[in-house]
């Protein structure tokens, strides 16, 4: 390793020598988590060599009888093995009382058979994963928050679905993994944000990025733009406003991308500024978001912040969210603090702006003006 070069392991002890009384507890959670995802990341490199293993032993469930019933595709299978190496790495360690992911209908309390501890871990083990296929980038987020004491006190109560119903700015520490050309963990807690690339020679996440902040002057924006006609009035707004470039009222040209992968979205907006929406629409409203609050919105807002910038629903910041149900979903907005704002303020004036007329005649008509 260069010299010079810090260790997380060596960035979390140092953390915790900070605080008098530490028990390290916390910096060796971290560090676990840490080791989870590295396992989860030679999963992804290998693709569909991963994913074939359980597509070749559910084949087996496949015959003449029951031939609806075909294997698991490669992303899927990824999910289930990232989900596994996640419960299987962190239980054990006597720092959880339980975990909730994006992959189990309920939470899921660590055994009587191991030791509980005082922290709660909520995390999505293969966000993105449709790109999986395409050799795109996905990722691992996680969200940690302090488990309720027993009454009493002493050790935690027995792990509930309720005990993890804390707003986001309940948390303790957030963070993501992102597997790309390199694989990256960026970690907040509380403190800043820190990014962190893996060393494969020593296996090791080394600081790379220290005090990340979100560049406060942007051009670029991350939106599915094939939802349009589901967006509310805000939003269409302010992406006519960002498409209509220099001749419009932001004078100024944007770039638009979209890679439908949360965390690589974010680390683009983390090192390059920019804005990323997946806003509430007019869809079900029984589903009125699509991103998971406890385990994506919270942790990715924590981060946000910390960085400099801001996260929103539109209508209230995302940290302040009061979570109704574990798998709660909500929309989700966030990047540079000043583009953030303006959407917000778009969304308290819904009336303000252009009209938005898709008929053939609605800004021009069917002849060119004269010549003079």
């Amino acid at each position: 390793m260069p010299e010079g070069l810090k260790t997380l392991t060596r960035y979390t002890i140092e953390q915790e020598h900070r605080h008098p009384g530490s028990s390290g507890e916390f910096s060796a959670l971290v560090n676990v988590i840490a080791t989870a995802t590295k396992i989860v990341a030679n999963q992804v490199t290998r693709g569909a060599i991963a994913g074939s293993i359980g597509a070749v032993i559910n084949s087996a469930l496949l015959s003449p009888a029951n031939p609806d019933n075909p294997p698991p595709t490669v992303p899927r299978e990824l999910d289930a093995i990232s989900n596994d190496i996640m419960v299987a790495e962190t239980q054990w360690t006597g720092h959880l009382s339980a975990l909730l992911s994006e992959q189990i209908s309920d939470i899921h309390p660590v055994p009587d058979t191991h030791r509980r501890g005082k922290y709660l871990l909520a995390f999505d083990p293969l966000d993105g994963s449709s790109n999986i296929d395409v050799n795109l980038p996905v990722g691992t987020i996680f969200s940690v928050l302090r488990a309720p004491p027993a009454r009493g006190g002493g050790a935690t109560s027995t792990p509930s679905a309720e005990d993890f119903l804390q707003p986001g700015t309940e948390q303790v520490c957030a963070g993501f993994t992102l597997y790309g050309p390199a694989t990256m963990l960026v970690l907040t807690t509380g403190s800043g944000v820190d990014g962190f690339t893996l060393d494969r020679e020593i296996g090791a996440f080394v600081l790379t990025h220290p005090r990340m902040r979100i560049p406060e002057d942007t051009s670029g924006f991350a939106i599915n733009a094939a939802n349009e006609r589901f967006w509310e009035r805000p939003v269409r707004r302010y992406v006519h406003e960002c498409l209509d470039g220099v001749d419009g009222p932001r004078e100024r040209d944007f770039n638009m991308r979209w890679v439908a992968s949360l965390v690589a979205d974010t680390f683009h907006i983390l090192t390059r500024g920019g804005v990323y929406l997946y806003p509430r629409d007019t869809r079900p409203p029984t589903r009125p978001g699509r991103v998971a609050l406890l385990y994506g919105a919270n942790p990715i807002a924590f981060i946000v912040e910390q960085a400099g910038g801001a996260a929103t629903t539109g209508s209230e910041r995302v940290l302040e969210v009061a979570p109704g149900e574990v798998h709660q979903r909500v929309p989700l907005i966030f990047g540079s603090r000043s583009e953030v704002e303006r959407i917000e303020r778009y969304h308290r004036e819904p009336d303000e702006g252009p009209s938005f007329d898709s008929s053939l005649f609605g800004t021009r008509s069917l002849f060119r003006p004269a010549q003079r």
